[in-house]
Formats: C-alpha cells, structure tokens, sequence
C-alpha cells in the first residue's frame, strides 16, 4: 500500500469533494426532511461506481464498495439542525461560500463533510486496488440523528439486518480520534397537584411547590459533591472507585450531569392552584451509569420520597417519523459507550493515522494552533450514533472525521478542505491496516 499515493489521489479530489459538499449543503435538510440530501449524495455514490446503492425503507442512504466477506461501515447523520436567526449569519447559509480553504454552511462541519469524506475515501480503495474479497465497505448517510441519536443504527442493525465488524463515525473530531463519549437520557418528572381558588391555597394542593422542592435536589445532584455527609450525593461520585467500578473510562470520559430543561403546569387560571407541574431533565451519563440507575436516582431523592404516588418519573419516547414515512419508536436513552484504548480497531486507527500524517493533530492554518497540543486519542463533547452502534448493539466504533465539534449547530459554521482531504485518505487507508494486525 503505497501510503503517498492514497494522499496524491486525495488531494486530486479535493475539488470534486468540495462541489459534492457545497451541492448537498444547498439543500434545508433538518431531521425528518433530509430526502434532497439523501438524493444527492445517492446521485454521487453512483456516479462514483459503487457496487450498490440503496435507499431503505426510513430513508437511510447506503452504499456499497468492494464484494468482500466482511463488512466495514463508515456512518454520517445526513440531517441538520435549523439555521436559527438568520440574521446571527454574515453569509447564506444554504447558499453557503467557499474560500481557498475553508467551506461555509449549514451542516459542513456537522456533519455533511463527513459523508463527502466517506464516500471518496471508498473511491479511493477502488482507484488504488486495495478493495480486496476481505472486506466490503458501507457508507451509511443515516437520517434524524439531531432528533434521536442512533435510531437511524437501530433500524439498519434490526431491521436492515446489517451488522458490521465495526463502525468508524465520521462526526467532527477536530483532527483527533476519538474513542468514546458521555451518554445522554430524556427523564420526565411529573407531580400530581389539586387546584382551588387562588383565594384560598390553603384548600388546593400546589403541584408548583413539589417540583420546586423536588429541583433543589436534581440542582444538588449536579453541584454537590459526594461527602458522607451529603443527603444527596453529587453525580461527581462516579469518578470514584469507591462508587463505580468503571471509574478509569469515567474519569476519561469526564462526570455525568443533569439539569432541568423545561417545565410545563396546568391550572384552571392565573387565580387558581396549579393542579400538575412537569419538567425535563437532560441527564448526561458516564461510564458505569445506565438508565436504570439513572431513573433510580431521581426516584430516591428525598423530596421525589416525599410526594410519593404524586409523583412519577419516566423516561421519554421518540416516535417521529421519518421524510418517508416511517415511524420506528424508540426510547429516549443514549448509552454511553468506550471502546478501549487497545481494542484492534483503536490501534488500527491510530496507526492508520500515525503511518500517514505522523505522531499529532494536523489541521490547515487556521485550525492548527488549537490542535497540535491536543491528545490525538480522546473523546466528543457530545452525543453520536455511536450510542446505538456500541451502546446498544455492542458493535466496536471509532470516531474520525473532517470538521470541528464547535461549529456544530453554531451560525457561520465552517469545516476545511484540508480535513476532506485527510479523512479520506485516512478512510481509504484504514481497513489494509486492520486485516494485516
């Protein structure tokens, strides 16, 4: 494998990846509305010669290079969030602009690059003869991730009946590698009140004030920390071995948190006692914690002990459907997930990587500086389809991708041509070096 070429013939397509990015970009494509997005880049992956491209049944583009035995997936949500206030934009950002490095979007950076990357990078194999009968890789353009993380995953997994060896995602890494990251739920606590005439409280019973004894120790859960003397031991305990066995990937992952991020009440009228009051938690986990043990934890707080059967704590659902039509529910849990520092396709990455580009972080000008010092194997910030690929389905995945983790969702967001250019040659490069380990 001739390492120089992989990056000639990358930076070759430097160009035609930029007009395939700029092409999709021009497109809205927020969760449940991808269709133009999913058309597009089908358009492009048979343009390219895939062996096969498909459309399934929720609108998840997937495309097939190579015939080998073993399957090698390459994933990129393929949705957006909205814009936000257009007027927080110094561009359009459908109609998006291109400099002699950078690439301006909605979506660039997370994640439509990584697509772009993906799909080149598999044509790369192809030009270069390193398709062999040992793998078949799949680009997956997966759909609604910005809704629901992984649910896209959990209908190719389970009812797709695609199963591969393991999963790089291509979210944005900011020139990194990243093994791993924090999970995510949606809890709902709901109180139960009885409303009266506002005259009179004394007669109702205010859902109002349980939830606002209940919020003081959700607020204790995030800021405590986990002396013995603490009634409500903080979510901080769990980088402790004396709490959780999994300490080591926790403290590498970083704490979990909560905090409440909406509320709702009912009352007959502004003169009465709210009658119910509900709010919602976004609740991030770490290693060692599950949704169980996260519900439990909001169950046994002494105020939630308190009310007793006025109050219930449950987890959300997702039932949306998709641009097709499709509804396929899901809970609202997002696992955490790790894979280990020595696992094969940890060390395949990292040596795909080394063996091509060297021992850091490399960027174009402008993204240098704040890369170089970095670790070249660490973690997201955020939540991924990973949740779903290993959190739920025990499938290895590994994160490279083109792009940076703060523009997500950001207005003027941006990603580099220099970042295209290296995860496809990274991509193109990565399963030879796997099935020689």
């Amino acid at each position: 494998m001739d390492l120089n070429k992989i990056k000639e013939v990358a930076q070759n397509y430097q160009a035609d990846m930029t007009k395939f990015l700029r092409d999709i970009v021009k497109f809205p494509g927020e969760s449940a509305g991808e269709k133009d997005h999913a058309e597009r880049i089908a358009e492009e992956m048979r343009k390219l010669d895939f062996n096969k491209v498909e459309i399934d049944p929720m609108g998840n583009v997937l495309g097939f290079m190579g015939t080998g035995k073993t399957l090698i997936a390459f994933d990129a949500h393929i949705d957006t969030v909205g814009i936000g206030n257009k007027k927080n934009w110094d561009f359009d950002p459908y109609e998006g602009f291109e400099s002699e490095t950078e690439i301006g979007g909605r979506g660039v950076s997370d994640q439509l690059g990584g697509i772009v990357s993906a799909v080149y990078g598999a044509r790369i194999m192809k030009d270069l003869g390193l398709l062999n009968d040992e793998y078949t890789v799949l680009v997956t353009g997966t759909v609604q991730e910005e809704d629901c993380d992984g649910l896209c995953w959990q209908y190719i997994i389970h009812e797709d009946k695609i199963r591969p060896e393991f999963v790089v995602s291509t979210e944005p890494t900011d020139g990194g590698i990243y093994r791993g990251q924090r999970g995510r739920m949606e809890i709902r606590i709901d109180a139960k009140g009885v409303s009266c005439h506002g005259s009179a409280p004394e007669r109702g019973d205010n859902a109002i004030y349980k939830m606002a004894d209940i919020l003081q120790d959700v607020r204790a859960l995030n800021e405590n920390d986990a002396a013995d003397d603490k009634e409500v031991k903080g979510l901080v305990k769990m980088l402790d071995e004396k709490y959780n066995p999994q300490y080591k990937e926790a403290n590498f992952l970083g704490r979990g948190t909560v905090t409440t991020s909406e509320i709702f009440f009912t009352s007959p009228s502004r003169c009465a006692v709210a009658d119910s009051c509900s709010v919602s938690l976004d609740r991030r986990m770490t290693a060692g914690e599950t949704w169980e043990s996260c519900l439990e934890e909001i169950r046994n707080l002494p105020s939630v002990k308190k009310y007793g059967d006025d109050i219930k704590v449950s987890m959300y659902e997702y039932a949306r459907p998709s641009y097709k039509g499709l509804t396929y529910p899901i809970e609202c849990y997002f696992p955490t997930w790790v894979i280990p520092q020595d696992h094969k396709v940890t060390k395949a990455m990292e040596e795909t990587y080394k063996s091509l580009y060297g021992e850091k972080r490399i960027g174009s000008e402008e993204t240098i500086d704040s890369r170089v010092d970095r670790p070249l194997t660490d973690k997201w910030t955020f939540s991924t389809n990973g949740v779903t690929i290993m959190g739920r389905n025990n499938i290895p995945c590994i994160g490279f991708g083109p792009g940076a983790e703060a523009q997500a969702h950001a207005p003027n967001e941006i990603t580099w041509k220099q970042d295209l250019v290296t995860c496809a040659s990274v991509y193109a490069a990565l399963p030879t070096f796997y099935f020689d380990k």
